[in-house]
């Protein structure tokens, strides 16, 4: 059990670090690039991402997450398994559930443009604001984004009780 704690924690702390980073400075980064240029490396961005590697972080994480919920459902008496449960929950709602209702669509969208077209690039600014922590004319912008990492952060925290 405790193998299995330590392995979700890391996940989740690993997949946190992506979607920080992502909010932090791709975007911004992405943001500061011509739309036609920001389009094809965010487009490639979304199909380099699906590998093994990151795959088995983001989704093992999941199935971790997932048995972590039951386990502590099961044995809810058990010192930490609400600890377990809150965590497991965050996992799979935060990232899991944010990710395929926000990302997803958003990211299909991205990948039917042209970058050359001149249109695309209304579409990558609607995307770039959608994604990208900072301001506005001064006003902070709102997003799934910006509560994404503490999600992920928490998630990682509440893994923390040992179970005895």
């Amino acid at each position: 059990m405790r193998v299995l704690i330590l392995a979700t924690a890391v996940g989740a702390g690993l997949v946190a670090g992506i979607f920080f980073a992502f909010s932090s400075f791709v975007m911004r980064a992405l943001a500061r690039l011509p739309p036609s240029q920001g389009i094809a490396a965010m487009q490639s961005i979304n199909i380099t991402v699906i590998n093994p590697v990151f795959m088995t972080a983001f989704l093992g994480t999941a199935v971790a997450s997932a048995v972590l919920v039951v386990v502590s459902l099961l044995d809810w008496h058990r010192p930490g398994s609400g600890f377990l449960l809150a965590g497991g929950l965050l996992y799979l709602v935060g990232t899991i559930l944010v990710t395929m209702v926000f990302n997803v669509p958003r990211n299909e969208v991205l990948a039917r443009l042209d970058p050359a077209n001149v249109e695309a690039a209304s579409v990558w600014m609607g995307y770039v604001g959608e994604w990208t922590l900072g301001t506005t004319f001064g006003r902070p912008r709102r997003s799934w984004q910006r509560y994404r990492s503490p999600l992920r952060t928490r998630s990682v925290s509440s893994r923390r009780a040992r179970p005895r």
